[in-house]
């Protein structure tokens, strides 16, 4: 779908931003190696934080989101120019508070030895092999700006229960978000063990070549890709949280009016401002009419308004707002069907914020760009196939997604779907939710990302495992592996020929 021209568009989004003074840039620069170097040997003279202190930075954590609830909700709207406070609650603060609940409840068990089997002929003698879970170190944090806090806060849960120590980078696109979030955990945390580094593309690009001992980025795939250039060459190893274009597919049996009303929640939530929001809709042919009468009715329900709708958000910014424009027209001159879903008949051009109706876009052609980009706004695709096979296959053609989503009460459907595709994660009759889900490991593969966190995947993540065996000595006063050595004889080589067998 156009993967190298979807890459540039994501750079242009993300990386041509103006930083500001050169010389404030620098001293973030300088700022960020000192931090590293101060947290690296903190993390040495210290050793590994107590499960009791692991706990209270967990603690401490939830403490800021809760206590500074309203604030965030404030400076999140207004980065965004106007954001549904209960939404910020939802995709922000509840997320993260719940994302650190379940590390507490769960670390104790995570942080035990995983006691492993002893191989032959060793385990005879009562030699013993574990794992251990230790912490890597210093965490690299780059977080996005759609939603800045749940993505910062979620994985410095993990990062912290895995008793590491974290540098954060904030996005550069939520910049009052990220000046509080600087603030708080200012309040919350020495820096030897949370700081926070704000900046533009400068000041990012330098943060992704530091020596972490383990970078998390999340965000679009064409930075991912400088990213993990940078990385490598410090051989850090990184968690990519990207996004894709993913598909939804309404199957056999499946009840229109409900998947329509969690589709088009999913798709106007934060104004589809999500790497997990729906992409495109499949439907089966004759029932394209009904999926878009059923749309129309689910977005009239829930929004009977939209300019003024303060339950409505606003696209971050005017770029955004122009690209996501630019993909309608672009559709349109191509002959795709549009459908604008306004049920009061606003008019748009003139407003004080970024407002998009939510858009749907009926059987565009592969060679629109909103079928070759990730839209990350309220417009919706929505394609005709013959079967559930070609659905499969049309998504099967494509890069695997972040997510996938099927709605359908046919049981055989369904596994097929499930067995014959690939993706980060699934959402079966919904969207977006499998990402709430908190022991469960959230992540994409493919161009959708690497590596996961969220659950007891999200603590390994950011944990070293490391194999510790410990070697008999001498029971009965004899050191029963001496065989294993030379001068060989006989019964040793009986005893080396005893282990080739099939």
């Amino acid at each position: 779908m156009g993967v190298e021209r979807a890459a540039k568009l994501d750079e242009e989004r993300e990386m041509t931003v103006t930083d500001g003074a050169g010389a404030d840039t620098q001293a973030q620069i300088e700022r960020m190696h000192a931090l590293l170097e101060t947290q690296r040997k903190a993390g040495i003279k210290n050793g590994p934080p107590s499960y009791e202190t692991r706990i209270e930075r967990l603690d401490r954590l939830i403490g800021l989101l809760v206590d500074h609830k309203d604030e965030i909700c404030e400076t999140l709207s207004k980065d965004f120019g106007h954001r549904n406070s209960l939404q910020s609650i939802l995709g922000d603060i509840a997320d993260g508070i719940g994302c650190a609940k379940y590390a507490k409840a769960n670390l104790k068990k995570w942080m035990k030895p995983s006691k492993r089997h002893a191989e032959k002929p060793f385990g005879l003698f009562g030699a013993k092999a574990e794992v251990r879970y230790q912490p890597k170190g210093v965490i690299g944090i780059i977080s996005p700006w759609n939603f800045p806090v749940g993505l910062t806060f979620n994985p410095l849960a993990q990062v912290l229960a895995a008793g590491n120590s974290a540098l954060i980078k904030p996005s550069e696109f939520s910049p009052a978000t990220s000046e509080l979030m600087e603030r708080m955990l200012r309040t919350a945390f020495d820096e030897e063990v949370v700081a926070v580094i704000p900046g533009g593309a400068e000041v990012g690009e330098a943060f992704s070549k530091l020596a972490f001992d383990h970078l998390v980025f999340t965000g679009a795939t064409g930075v991912a890709r400088h990213v993990m250039r940078a990385a490598s060459e410090n051989l850090v190893p990184v968690t990519l949280e990207l996004g894709g274009k993913s598909p939804v597919i309404i199957g056999k049996g499946a009840d229109m009016e409900l998947a329509a009303n969690r589709v088009m929640f999913g798709k106007t939530l934060n104004a589809g401002q999500i790497c997990l929001a729906p992409d495109y809709v499949l439907v089966a042919e004759g029932e394209t009419e009904n999926f878009v009468k059923a749309a129309t009715k689910a977005v009239t329900t829930m929004y009977p308004t939209l300019k003024d709708n303060p339950d409505y958000t606003s696209v971050v910014n005017q770029r955004h707002y122009e690209r996501l424009n630019s993909y309608v027209d672009d559709a349109k001159a191509k002959g795709a069907d549009v459908v604008e879903i306004n049920p009061a008949n606003e008019d748009f051009s003139q407003q004080p914020h970024h407002k998009i109706p939510p858009t749907l876009v009926v059987d565009p052609g592969e060679d629109t760009k909103i079928m070759q980009d990730e839209i990350f706004g309220p417009l919706l695709p929505v394609k005709t196939m013959k079967s559930t096979s070609d659905a499969i296959n049309y998504i099967n053609a494509n890069d695997r997604p972040l997510g996938l989503y099927y709605f359908g009460d046919d049981e055989d459907e369904r596994e097929e779907v499930l067995r014959m595709t690939t993706s980060g994660g699934v959402t079966l009759n919904d969207v977006i939710f499998h990402v709430s889900q908190h022991d469960m490991p959230f992540g994409g593969i493919g161009p959708a990302g690497m590596g996961s966190y969220h659950g007891e995947e999200g603590f390994r993540e950011f944990s070293h495992a490391r194999s510790v065996y410990k070697q008999i000595g001498k029971p009965f006063g004899k050191d029963l592996l001496a065989m294993i050595r030379p001068p060989y004889n006989e019964k040793a080589e009986k005893q080396f020929n005893a282990q080739v067998k099939r």
